[in-house]
């Protein structure tokens, strides 16, 4: 095996259809370990991958492990696994939290560690990825992990002391966009228009908006005036936002975002 998971959720399964569908490794040249039994199958059935009970059995068998259980569960799956792990491995951190200081004093010895923070828009490949790596892992093998993480969406290197806020701007983010997309479909359906048809508009002016800022590089602040027409409808509507506190809201909620990850 080339490729190991230790826990095959939701996280884990959009990383392996994007290494899959980029063939960046075939399904036999995968191995997940879950003590789930329906989470072994599920990962099994939709992607093709060799499956086991036992973490020591992943670990041995790759060449790079992806450690995908909660935070919760990492310093007993390390535990497990610390032994067998050897000095040319690569080991895929995804756990909010784990400082690579932190993790390194897990596995007791010189460990090739890159940590990263994914979020779940990988599940459809337009994930946004951080990464940092230890003094351990050389040049090429972060191009390789990065070749690895880049198959379900974008990824950047950043300063470890950013990761707490990656955390809180995209690796969060999904929730806060799926309520807001939610709170402008119900405003929507009290207009009347059908709920389905309410979340494909709202769904689709979010998407539509988050391409504009990457493809066009302008500032969002000027793409919002774009949009809004002296004395029109779009400026009252940025106008109640601003007297609700609209941007207050969303840079506190981050701001707890980040808290919770930094004391993790």
């Amino acid at each position: 095996m080339k490729l190991g998971f230790i826990g095959t959720g939701n996280m884990a399964g959009a990383i392996m259809g994007g290494i899959i569908k980029n063939k960046i490794f075939r399904p036999e040249e995968i191995i997940g370990a879950d003590i789930s039994p329906a989470g072994r199958e599920r990962a099994k059935e939709t992607y093709g991958i060799c499956v086991t009970d036992n973490n020591r059995e992943a670990a041995e068998k790759s060449e790079v492990l992806i450690l995908s259980v909660k935070p919760q569960y990492y310093a007993d799956a390390i535990a497990e696994i610390r032994d067998c792990i050897s000095d040319d491995q690569l080991i895929i951190t995804i756990a909010p939290g784990k400082t690579l200081a932190w993790l390194e004093e897990q596995f007791g010895k010189a460990v090739k560690i890159v940590r990263t923070m994914p979020n779940t828009p990988a599940l459809v490949g337009e994930g946004m990825t951080a990464a940092c790596v230890n003094q351990y892992v050389a040049e090429e093998e972060k191009e390789y992990a990065l070749k690895i993480l880049s198959s379900f969406g974008k990824v950047e290197i950043v300063a470890e002391h950013l990761i707490d806020a990656v955390v809180a701007v995209s690796g969060s983010s999904p929730a806060y966009v799926f309520m807001f997309i939610e709170a402008m479909a119900d405003a929507a359906v009290a207009e009347g228009m059908p709920r389905p048809q309410a979340y494909q508009f709202a769904a689709q002016a979010v998407y539509g908006s988050a391409k504009m800022v990457l493809e066009t590089g302008k500032h969002p602040g000027e793409l919002k005036d774009m949009v809004c027409s002296p004395a029109g409808t779009t400026i009252e509507a940025v106008r109640v936002l601003e007297e609700k506190g609209f941007r207050s809201a969303v840079i506190e909620a981050m701001k707890a975002c980040a808290d919770v990850s930094r004391n993790m």
